[in-house]
């Protein structure tokens, strides 16, 4: 991923949790990473081609399902097929069976599971680390994408201010999570590096979205949470208006001085 993991444990469990944790994210970044070889890239190359894939790898499959499924969830803004290098790539011109476990294509399309990944790896860390009998927990993939398991060891919520990424110490928000994961998405930083990235770029006329905004949301899901916030970041106003609720789905506009909370 090419991400700081931080994983931390309180309370019982058993001896080996954090490792099985960290065994379920590099499993999940050797199934999902496009910059080597991986499950992820052997579909590529097929559906590069125009041609129709097996899906071999239980958590490619798993993770090609979760996306399918939050098509609605995200009104389609989160697509991890939209491509600017690609002329008709996008997630419409994919043909997913799940009976047949397998992946076609209309035209040649490529999938970069930027947008996902971080918090798919963080829903599988703490799905192994209940197994493990740990009831209390943190965990962060580079400090934007963040989960944790019960309450804060000292009683109440886990409190987080999510920092204005053109400065850190002043705040845009603060948020409470009690068995939530939080997921942070900025146009700054990363995103204005590489603008051609899927999660920079908007479905249908993919654009790349250079404004500076960033979204903050929060679900039970770190996957939903996400997907939802690189909707968020490439939606238009009105689709943006839609999936924001002020509370757990935030669009910040960075344009002025003064941080506004977009559609409060």
């Amino acid at each position: 991923m090419g991400t700081r993991i931080e994983l931390h444990r309180f309370g019982d469990g058993a001896p080996d949790a954090l490792t099985l944790a960290q065994r379920a994210i590099e499993q999940v970044d050797d199934a999902l990473t496009i910059h080597r070889p991986s499950p992820a890239t052997a579909l590529n190359e097929v559906l590069r081609g125009g041609g129709p894939a097996k899906i071999d790898d239980p958590i490619l499959f798993d993770a090609l399902v979760q996306i399918d499924d939050a098509r609605a969830t995200t009104e389609g803004l989160f697509d991890p097929a939209v491509d600017r290098r690609l002329v008709t790539s996008g997630w419409p011109q994919l043909r997913f069976d799940r009976h047949a476990a397998t992946l076609a294509c209309d035209a040649p399309v490529a999938l970069d599971f930027g947008g996902f990944g971080k918090g798919y790896a963080l829903d599988r860390a703490i799905l192994a680390l209940r197994e493990a009998g740990v009831e209390c927990a943190l965990l962060s993939a580079g400090e934007s994408s963040i989960a944790v398991i019960g309450a804060h060891p000292l009683g109440g919520a886990w409190s987080f201010t999510v920092p204005d990424p053109r400065n850190g110490a002043d705040a845009l928000v603060e948020v409470e999570l009690i068995d939530e994961a939080l997921s942070i998405s900025s146009t700054l930083g990363v995103g204005v590096a590489a603008p051609e990235r899927a999660a920079m770029l908007r479905p249908g006329r993919k654009e790349a979205i250079v404004a500076p905004r960033t979204a903050v949301v929060v679900d039970r899901s770190g996957a939903i949470a996400e997907m939802l916030s690189t909707a968020l970041i490439v939606a238009d106003d009105a689709a943006a208006r839609r999936l924001h609720d002020g509370v757990r789905r935030m669009l910040f506009d960075l344009a002025p001085a003064a941080p506004i909370r977009m559609f409060a």
